[in-house]
Formats: C-alpha cells, sequence, structure tokens
C-alpha cells in the first residue's frame, strides 16, 4: 500500500491561490504600477507555480490551484475586455457554483469529491476506517452517509454562489478596468471573508462533525483511532 500523500499547508494554499492573486489584481494592476495585462500575467504565476510545486511534492493535481487559476484567469480577463460589471457578478458566483456542481456530479463516479474534501488521508486513517466497516457490516450504510455529507457540501458551495453574486452586484459599480473598479474589486474581496467564507465554513464544519460522528457509530473507533497520525521524523 503507498503511503498518503504528504499533508499541505492550508494557510499557504489559499495564499497563492487565492490571496496574493486577488491583491495583485486589485491593487497592483494599475496603469502606474504593473499594468492590466503584467498584473494578470503575474497574478496568474502564483496559482500555477503552487499547482506544480504541489504536484512535485505530492503527485497529486491540486484542486484549488486549478480554481484559483481560473478565477484569476477570469478576472483578469474579464478587465481586459472591460466588459460590463454583471458578467463579473456572474464570474463570481460562477466559481463556487462549478465546484458545488462537480462536487455532486462526482458521486456517480469513482473518485467522489467529497473523499478529498472531506474524507482523506491527510486527516483520516481511511484504511483503519474502512477495514473496521467491512468488519462490521456497514460500508454500504457509510456510502450512505458520505452521500449526505455530499449535499451539505453542495449546499455550502451554493450559498456562496448566491453571496458571491449579490456582494459583487453590491459593491462593483464603476466601469472595469478603472482605478476605482480596482478600489472596489480590493474591498469585494477583503468583505468576502466574513461574508461568504465564514458561512459557508459553518456548514461544511458541521458537514464534517456529521462525519465523524457518524465514522464512530459505524466503525465502533474513537477519535483518536480514527484520525491520521504522521509517522514519526
Amino acid at each position: 500500500m503507498p503511503p498518503p500523500a504528504k499533508r499541505e499547508n492550508l494557510l499557504i494554499n489559499l495564499m497563492f491561490n487565492i490571496a496574493i492573486p486577488s491583491l495583485i489584481l486589485a491593487k497592483a494592476s494599475t496603469p502606474d504600477l504593473l499594468g492590466p495585462v503584467a498584473g494578470l500575467i503575474i497574478a496568474l504565476l502564483f496559482p500555477v507555480s503552487y499547482g506544480v510545486w504541489d504536484f512535485a511534492q505530492r503527485r497529486q493535481a491540486n484542486f484549488i490551484s486549478i480554481i484559483g487559476f481560473a478565477s484569476v484567469f477570469l478576472t483578469g480577463g474579464l478587465g481586459l475586455m472591460k466588459v460590463d460589471n454583471f458578467w463579473f457578478a456572474v464570474k463570481e458566483a460562477a466559481v463556487p457554483a462549478i465546484i458545488g456542481i462537480a462536487v455532486w456530479a462526482s458521486m456517480y463516479t469513482a473518485r467522489p469529491l467529497v473523499r478529498q474534501f472531506l474524507f482523506n488521508d491527510q486527516a483520516f486513517d481511511t484504511a483503519k476506517i474502512e477495514a473496521a466497516l467491512a468488519e462490521r457490516g456497514n460500508a454500504n450504510v457509510f456510502d450512505k452517509l458520505l452521500r449526505s455529507s455530499t449535499y451539505w457540501l453542495v449546499a455550502s458551495f451554493t450559498i456562496s454562489a448566491v453571496l458571491n453574486y449579490a456582494l459583487a452586484r453590491w459593491l462593483l459599480q464603476s466601469p472595469s478596468g478603472s482605478s476605482e473598479f480596482n478600489a472596489e474589486l480590493g474591498k469585494m474581496n477583503a468583505l468576502s471573508w466574513p461574508v461568504i467564507v465564514v458561512p459557508t465554513m459553518i456548514i461544511t464544519i458541521y458537514a464534517l462533525w456529521r462525519l465523524i460522528g457518524g465514522i464512530k457509530r459505524l466503525s465502533g473507533l474513537q477519535f483518536e483511532e480514527m484520525m491520521h497520525t504522521p509517522p514519526p521524523k
């Protein structure tokens, strides 16, 4: 059995894929600094470089890097085309909506994304849990639990899409490409954490809490037994 993939640093992941590219687009892409084209290229380098580095480390495609690249590319591309602000709101809603659709559709594949978001080797000792579930004859019941957890994840991304759209329509009032628009974009990115991330995180944490409780009930394992313990260095 191959060793579990190395655990990644979530804070660094979010900084390289979301925070730094968003900051560059909002603050450094003005004509007196990088300019829109150079700003877009430099912003794209962060999720691309992190995705390549992470793949070299863990031999797995980084889902957040892919989403981060698509988000930065769309934001910068729409800014260069100077489209109506309505399309920025659509783009802001589209990213979490696409993730939610992908999570839902993956239920019908051999690799459901709920196993990457919630039930993964970085957090859980999945081999031990699955062996305990099989021993008790609860593997099928656990699959139903994962399916219900998927629905909660989809709900969190749906709420994020709605809030993203509403926030963008409220804040983005200036013509795209203007310095005022860039300032509004920066304000939107700053407000997205309390307005969007907090409620969606609450739903995700609730889904994880339900999953942990279900694993304990179905497998007979205690919390410490089901969690992944990194090998000693």
